[in-house]
């Protein structure tokens, strides 16, 4: 569904991507993992069209965003990091105006947000203006309103930011769902943990180039299973084990500032390049 080839962006001397190739599959859910600044914004501002690449190709659908700009646009739903929802309309509203921007006939509209909202559990909000909803209700009717058009494709950019953990793993669930009704789903996320539970294959983006691909549990198995934590001055320092038993045994030559916990998928992208996920 999606297919980069040597994408490049270049701003004046600085080369945000340095010839990305990438393919993510119909119905796939993709992570795009990597700290500030590695380019992972500019990849995704490539793809939606709003901004124009220096070099290679890009297709949504078959369309290529070039060429084909209109066509590949309507292969894609977008959820941006930041909530911008028109505050004074009431959430039927916000679906209906996003509808009509999108040339919906206005007989298709009104059935597709019935199934929206009961798709996102929120068909008593429908007259609810969008200022008094919660945060995580703001970030449901928002997928809804990328999905009103029934994309192929939705980008999820940050869908989680700022909320809690409860609400966090409600939205987890939509998502999956949304996958599992075959949308494929590019996503980019802070949370080292949702990427991890979510996507079925990972990217890590570092200094505008792709450093290594392949699943949550494929990364993690690849540096052991089991981690010890320890404090080395002002540092912290991270060993990785096979089994726990010999994550105990090293951590008995140590007295104290340790703890053992399971190898995550940030211990992998840590491993890589020695940055957090940002």
């Amino acid at each position: 569904m999606i297919q980069i080839t040597n994408l490049k962006k270049t701003y004046g001397k600085v080369n945000a991507l340095s010839g990305i190739d990438l393919t993510v599959n119909k119905a796939e859910l993709f992570a795009y993992l990597g700290p500030n600044g590695a380019g992972k914004t500019t990849t995704i501002r490539i793809l939606t069209g709003l901004t124009r690449l220096s070099g290679g190709t890009a297709t949504l659908g078959g369309h290529d965003i070039e060429k084909q700009t209109l066509a590949a646009k309507k292969q894609f739903g977008l959820v941006p990091q930041h909530i911008n929802l028109d505050s004074e309309l009431t959430v039927q509203e916000n679906l209906m105006v996003h509808g009509r921007l999108h040339h919906m006939p206005r007989k298709a509209i009104k059935p597709r947000i019935d199934e929206l909202l009961g798709y996102i559990e929120l068909t008593e909000k429908r007259h609810t203006p969008a200022k008094k909803l919660s945060g995580g209700m703001k970030r449901r009717v928002m997928i809804a309103r990328a999905l009103l058009h029934a994309p192929q494709i939705l980008f999820l950019d940050e869908p989680t930011v700022g909320l809690d953990a409860a609400i966090r793993r409600r939205l987890w669930a939509l998502i999956k769902k949304i996958q599992q009704d075959g949308v494929t789903i590019f996503l980019t996320t802070h949370y080292i943990e949702e990427a991890e539970f979510l996507a079925q294959r990972v990217a890590f983006i570092d200094e505008g180039r792709i450093i290594a691909l392949n699943t949550p549990q494929n990364f993690m198995d690849a540096i052991g299973h089991w981690a010890m934590d320890r404090f080395a001055g002002d540092d912290m320092q991270t060993d990785y084990f096979g089994t726990q038993e010999a994550a105990k045994a090293h951590a008995a030559t140590h007295q104290n500032g340790f703890s053992i916990r399971r190898v995550n998928l940030e211990d992998a992208f840590l491993n890589l390049t020695g940055k957090k996920v940002q």
